[in-house]
């Protein structure tokens, strides 16, 4: 388990979807069932291009204000601005709220009792949101908490956090989400999964319930047809290099041709890199696994904590 601690999330932005239509909207745009989602919770889910390619991992939940769509720094403005595009004549209203809050992160075997003793409650499940007069509490899968904070709070909740546990860097947050088996596309993995490979229909992501949505008919297909040949793995690497976003994987089964992509990676404190990737099925089974190249390092897969399916 890891050791308790706090840090700051800079490495995501917000976008805030307001308006007496922004439900339907959403709904409308996004892989997940938002018109279920009900205030005090969140969900993930993905924005994919008509061809059903995921552009966009996210944290999605709702408050009294609005639709909170949380994702990665680097994607925030693009992002934005796509989805905006489709707003029309909607009454719908797309922000940039990044600058009025501070994204902290929790984490570790005495999360729960950190983020209680500075926000003053939380959620018992995950998925769940706790509000507070300092601050929203969101429980994420694995010992995580994220506080989101009012920026003018930021100072005040850090110093509190800073008194009972030791500050850690981005990476270790990372590398949460990575053991969780949550992905994050980033610039060099955009358009390069349908939301299945990435796991996103067995972390609560994907509804086949739900009508259409850009890509909605490819990913629905890829589900009833059974057609999916890759899944998102859990794996570690003792190399000292570390992996990057978007790298490919190679099985001697396949030859030069490459069997997998890295999705994200992080340092692990046991050595070396642990990574999420998707990787054919087929390969994954065997489990002889190598980075770069059919003779190079070599990859040993881990257990996710769901179990993945070829469906």
């Amino acid at each position: 388990m890891v050791k308790s601690g706090f840090c700051e999330l800079a490495q995501f932005g917000l976008v805030r979807f307001s308006g007496e239509e922004a439900r339907d909207f959403l709904h409308n745009q996004l892989t997940c069932d938002v018109s279920a989602l009900e205030p005090g919770r969140s969900t993930y889910g993905a924005y994919c291009t008509p061809k059903g390619r995921v552009l966009v991992t996210f944290l999605l939940w709702r408050a009294a204000e609005g639709y909170y769509m949380q994702l990665p720094s680097s994607l925030r403005e693009p992002i934005q601005k796509q989805i905006s595009k489709y707003i029309l004549r909607s009454k719908v209203k797309a922000a940039d709220a990044t600058p009025e809050w501070a994204l902290l992160g929790v984490m570790g075997k005495d999360a729960a009792a950190l983020a209680q003793r500075v926000a003053g409650k939380v959620p018992q499940a995950v998925h769940e949101l706790a509000q507070t007069p300092e601050a929203t509490v969101i429980r994420l899968p694995g010992d995580r908490f994220e506080i989101v904070a009012a920026s003018d709070k930021a100072r005040s909740i850090l110093e509190s956090l800073a008194a009972g546990s030791e500050k850690a860097d981005a990476e270790q947050w990372l590398l949460q989400i990575i053991r969780a088996g949550v992905p994050v596309i980033l610039p060099p993995t955009q358009e390069e999964f349908v939301p299945q490979m990435v796991n996103l229909d067995l972390i609560g992501g994907v509804s086949y319930d739900k009508g259409c949505y850009p890509g909605q008919e490819i990913v629905a297909r890829m589900h009833y047809r059974g057609t999916l040949k890759q899944r998102m793995y859990l794996a570690t690497i003792g190399s000292g290099e570390q992996p990057q976003p978007g790298e490919k994987l190679y099985s001697p089964d396949f030859g030069d041709q490459a069997c997998g992509t890295v999705v994200n990676t992080a340092r692990s404190p046991e050595g070396g890199h642990d990574l999420l990737a998707v990787v054919q099925i087929s390969a994954a089974g065997r489990g002889n696994l190598h980075w770069k190249a059919p003779d190079g390092p070599e990859l040993r897969l881990l257990q996710l904590p769901y179990s993945v399916t070829d469906g």
